[in-house]
């Protein structure tokens, strides 16, 4: 994992912005009502307290490639990183960038060590990239109606 970590979260055009953490209302939206509904009409019930979904998004696996890695690590404890770049059909400089974002976000863990003389890293999801991946999971599927 000798690669330099791949761009800093705004690099990356398929991220969203964050959520101004102002506690207010969107800019151009009064009284909570969504800005496509005529004024004065009562809010959806499908709404959230939040806004809008896309603000639950998580910028770090929101990126195909990261979303693609955490997805294949969450339905195992451990993997080898030939395993998943041959999952998410990545090189390996290009899965050691978006490991590397993922590790600095605290979502993946990097274990290496060696099978017989040769040496291997393993990856896994910690406990924070699990809940990051759930909430993630959660949010699109809010955006998606289901």
């Amino acid at each position: 994992m000798s690669d330099a970590v791949g761009g800093a979260k705004g690099d990356d055009p398929t991220t969203t912005s964050a959520p101004a953490e102002s506690g207010g209302s969107s800019p151009g939206v009064s009284g909570g009502s969504d800005p496509g509904e005529p004024e004065g009409s009562a809010p959806r019930s499908d709404s959230q307290p939040e806004g809008h979904a896309r603000h639950r998004l998580d910028e770090v696996i929101h990126a195909p490639v990261r979303f693609s890695i955490v997805a294949a690590l969450a339905g195992v404890d451990d993997a080898e990183f030939a395993t998943i770049r041959d999952a998410v059909e990545v090189s390996d400089s290009a899965l050691s960038k978006q490991v590397a974002v993922l590790e600095k976000a605290g979502y993946v863990k990097v274990r290496k060590g060696y099978v017989g003389k040769r040496p291997r890293t393993w990856l896994s999801l910690s406990r924070e990239g699990r809940r990051a991946y759930g909430s993630h999971l959660e949010a699109l599927r809010a955006i998606a109606g289901g």
